[in-house]
């Protein structure tokens, strides 16, 4: 009976031992697929114009220095995402200073181009807003208006064109080669989370005829069409705002010129049947140049959102019920 009992005890050890290294492998395959990034916005870098009614432009290279320290003391970041207007005119002395600074994050970075970037008449071209990045950038490899990465297994990260370059305009849009090319992408991507970068937000924080994305109803009717979680990171009117619709996320990052001088930083963590999304607002440590953004403006709470557009967990299904009514 001894033997008979001390052979059980040792079949339950073991049974334990399995369960315990399984759960054990499951907890780190669960932490390693966790994705962690910055998206900083709007910078509008300049290093010879002086404030405007609601830009702190004399502040912009100290703003972006600290958002730059804010990341690099955030453990675990897997890349950081420029989403546009990163200078205030489109030169290229402005462009090679702020990678300059750029190149300080100890993660890897990546950028998309906004309408200051390459503005209409502008010194900088698309192609050479692409070239001077990708010849200053050990990490940044494309050449191309629009491209993809994959920065960990399970993810899609999409960098969209929404610029116009051949008219003096802020508004945006999305090419149709660029939508054959992003629904390929997305056909490709089906079980990836996918995270989809742009300068003109696809969703409006608010209403503004000159800034808004014109075939935006494209571009929602194309993401409504897959069931994997999807979010969109965007910037542009320097508004802090987040809109859920089932599995598709809509983030929009406020300006580091403009008040609340801030930027994002957002977790995604793949669970069961969801995804968990952490956004955190990051505001600046410059308070005395954020009371004066601030006091520059008279509707400072339109930018600075209600408390769950700032920090915030959201759930994405990974796959919706096809029942569910989805407004346009």
């Amino acid at each position: 009976m001894n033997i008979i009992k001390n052979h059980a005890v040792k079949l339950l050890a073991l049974a334990l031992i399995v369960i315990g290294c399984i759960m054990g492998v499951q907890g780190c395959d669960a932490n390693s697929a966790n994705l962690r990034f910055a998206q900083i916005s709007d910078v509008h870098l300049s290093t010879f114009e002086q404030d405007t009614s609601y830009k702190v432009l004399t502040s912009t290279q100290e703003l972006l220095d600290d958002a730059i320290s804010q990341v690099n003391k955030t453990p675990d970041v897997d890349f950081v995402m420029f989403t546009g207007d990163m200078i205030n005119k489109p030169l290229k002395n402005e462009l090679m200073c702020f990678i300059k600074h750029a190149n300080m994050l100890t993660s890897p970075w990546y950028a998309i181009y906004g309408n200051h970037d390459v503005a209409y008449g502008g010194e900088l071209s698309k192609q050479m807003f692409f070239d001077i990045i990708n010849g200053h950038n050990k990490n940044f490899c494309y050449r191309t208006p629009y491209y993809s990465f994959t920065p960990k297994k399970g993810y899609k990260v999409i960098a969209l064109d929404t610029i116009i370059d051949s008219k003096r305009t802020s508004q945006g849009e999305v090419s149709e080669e660029e939508l054959s090319w992003l629904k390929d992408e997305l056909d490709n991507s089906k079980g990836d989370v996918v995270i989809i970068f742009t300068h003109v937000p696809v969703v409006e924080p608010f209403p503004s005829e000159s800034h808004r994305l014109l075939n935006s109803y494209e571009v929602k009717l194309l993401l409504k069409k897959y069931d994997n979680p999807i979010i969109v990171c965007s910037g542009h009117y320097h508004a802090t705002r987040i809109f859920q619709e089932s599995n598709v996320l809509y983030i929009c990052t406020p300006s580091m010129v403009t008040y609340p001088n801030a930027f994002r930083i957002i977790n995604v963590s793949p669970r069961m049947n969801k995804v968990l999304v952490d956004v955190y607002l990051k505001e600046t440590n410059l308070k005395a140049i954020q009371t004066k953004a601030k006091n520059k403006l008279v509707h400072g709470a339109l930018l600075y959102g209600s408390e769950q557009d700032r920090t915030a967990t959201y759930e994405l299904p990974k796959k919706r019920d096809r029942n569910q009514y989805y407004s346009d």
